[in-house]
């Protein structure tokens, strides 16, 4: 498992797609399967960036690890924030034109569509969301 740390920022969210990219570079992980995990980052780390810390700013720490068989992703992001587990957000009412839809939650929703699994655990006063992402 490879770890960095970042600024939870919103404009570091590229960053920390590139940290990820570059563990994927030689996995033969395909593109399409590449676009929903830079997806999935930009919507938490930005989440993390605009909700955790208000109105400081915190550190975002990002795990990463490709399985032995080189076939699935596990991403882990991990802040000291405010306790907020993403899952236990009810999904937006797609059926709804977006005139009639509540303000938030598209984000998340796109997340958990996209990636296998999700995992949240709240310890030793952290927020540990863990994706799983295979090809």
């Amino acid at each position: 498992m490879i770890e960095k740390k970042f600024e939870a920022v919103a404009s570091n969210f590229e960053m920390a797609q590139a940290f990820v990219n570059e563990l994927l570079e030689d996995s033969g992980c395909p593109d399409e399967v590449k676009l929903d995990i830079d997806l999935a980052i930009e919507e938490i780390f930005v989440n993390i960036s605009d909700y955790a810390y208000t109105p400081e700013v915190g550190d975002v720490e990002m795990k990463a690890s490709i399985s032995d068989d080189g076939m699935r992703l596990t991403l882990i992001f991990v802040d000291s924030g405010t306790p907020f587990d993403p899952l236990k957000e009810p999904d937006p009412d797609i059926t709804l034109s977006a005139s009639e839809r509540q303000i938030g939650g598209l984000g998340i929703f796109l997340v958990k569509e996209t990636m296998d699994d999700m995992f949240y655990e709240y310890k030793d006063g952290k927020n540990q969301l863990t994706l799983v992402k295979g090809w």
